[in-house]
């Protein structure tokens, strides 16, 4: 693949990601969850932490702690919304290969009979059958 060609995604993901796309709650949770699980969200809490436990409060410990606890509880539930996309994605691309292969089978089968029955037939007509008298072959 070039640079210029797109990336192209499985179809079920496709489908699922624009379902997505079209509402303002799952943007809003993909853009936490994405930001969440970033290196940037580690280097602004290690910056916040550090001013209001240096600067800000001479006792932050009670106040820190209820922050911290709080927004656990949060990252925890975009956590959960995360995990819950990617069963979606899962779950329909597991739907769409198994409906796909169902095809593929079912169209491979009707190729093998019918390549079957065309060399049953080439085979009645170049050889005779059993006991008849055998003509010379060129």
């Amino acid at each position: 693949m070039t640079d210029t060609q797109p990336h192209k995604q499985h179809p079920a993901i496709a489908a699922v990601a624009e379902r997505r796309a079209a509402d303002v709650q799952l943007r809003i949770a993909d853009a936490i969850t994405a930001f969440a699980g970033s290196m940037k969200f580690v280097y602004v809490h290690v910056v916040l932490f550090a001013v209001w436990m240096l600067v800000l409060e001479k006792s932050p410990w009670p106040t820190l702690t209820l922050v911290v606890s709080l927004e656990a509880i949060f990252l925890s539930t975009f956590v959960m919304i995360g995990q819950n996309r990617q069963s979606a994605y899962q779950q329909a691309k597991a739907d769409h290969d198994f409906v796909a292969n169902e095809l593929e089978l079912h169209t491979n089968t009707d190729l093998t009979r019918a390549v079957h029955q065309l060399t049953t037939e080439i085979h009645a007509r170049l050889v005779p059958p059993h006991g008849a008298p055998q003509g010379t072959r060129p």
